[in-house]
């Protein structure tokens, strides 16, 4: 005798049996967070099957930190609607996109990125790995399969969505320190050619030709040094390090860089002092 499994799909198109009878049984199932299968025969339904994944504590948690960063959530499933919509709502998504057929998951994706959205999504399974791909980018659960992690631009080594907040996080600290890098490095030369080139030697600011390298020297260690800011990087906490380095370094520097220039102007003042001394004797011997 053969034996069929599988939800109300299944049993209405393949085999043709009425699942009214058990329809309230199963809505109940599924309204409760289960996924609900049936067992049947060609000639009659022997009975269901409930099955269910266990929210982690830490889903809720990743899902808030998201939306604190201005994130949408949605989960994407091909579980049904009942039962998609009650593990949502444990987590607190409230955008859920149910019965997805595994090769309609990139579909979706795509869908939302015609919308002008940038789409990062997270899986673990074969089935993902399309989706995976068509996504902004795609982040693969360490746990998953070799096909997901493929697929994926990020792997998150421990199965905890915390970490997918984590890792948007620290990307965004170290675009913003790219980006202040790139500063420093267009300040401090808006700032030091000029006056190494002696444009405000009329203000007596002249910066002489070795302090010029020392402070270009200094000026990449500034670099260097704000990049390594971000070892100090706790996940849900305020690097202050990170924060207020930038500022310091930039008074700092700033303040080297015309104090080099002071100095070396006065040390032009006295050269140039001394060869008009030298030429006077020269005359007087003469």
């Amino acid at each position: 005798m053969t034996y069929y499994f599988g939800n109300r799909k299944l049993i209405n198109d393949v085999l043709k049996l009425s699942v009214s009878e058990i329809d309230q049984k199963l809505s109940g199932l599924e309204e409760q967070g289960k996924t609900a299968m049936i067992l049947a025969t060609k000639e009659e339904i022997l009975g269901t099957v409930a099955v269910a994944d266990t929210v982690k504590e830490t889903s809720k948690e990743a899902v808030d930190r998201l939306k604190k960063l201005g994130i949408e959530v949605y989960m994407i499933t091909g579980d049904n609607e009942r039962t998609a919509r009650a593990i949502a709502a444990q987590v607190g998504i409230t955008n859920v996109l149910a019965e997805v057929l595994p090769e309609d998951k990139a579909n979706e994706v795509k869908k939302l990125q015609e919308t002008g959205k940038k789409v990062a999504m997270v899986g673990d399974g074969i089935n993902d790995a399309p989706a995976l791909a068509q996504a902004n980018l795609g982040i693969a659960m360490g746990s998953g399969t070799d096909v997901a992690m493929e697929a994926g631009g990020i792997v998150i080594i421990k199965n905890d969505l915390r970490d997918v907040v984590n890792a948007i996080d620290l990307s965004k600290a170290t675009v913003g320190k790219i980006k202040q890098n790139m500063f420093f490095a267009l300040f401090y030369n808006v700032i030091g050619i000029p006056i190494a080139a002696r444009v405000f030697m009329g203000l007596g600011l002249v910066l002489k030709p070795e302090l010029a390298g020392l402070a270009m020297a200094l000026s990449s260690i500034s670099v260097v040094t704000n990049s390594l800011t971000l070892r100090g990087y706790k996940p849900g906490k305020r690097n202050w390090i990170s924060t207020l380095a930038p500022i310091i370094m930039v008074a700092l520097f700033t303040g080297l860089f015309f104090e080099f220039a002071k100095f070396s102007s006065s040390m032009s003042n006295n050269e140039s002092g001394m060869e008009r001394g030298g030429e006077s004797n020269t005359v007087v011997e003469k």
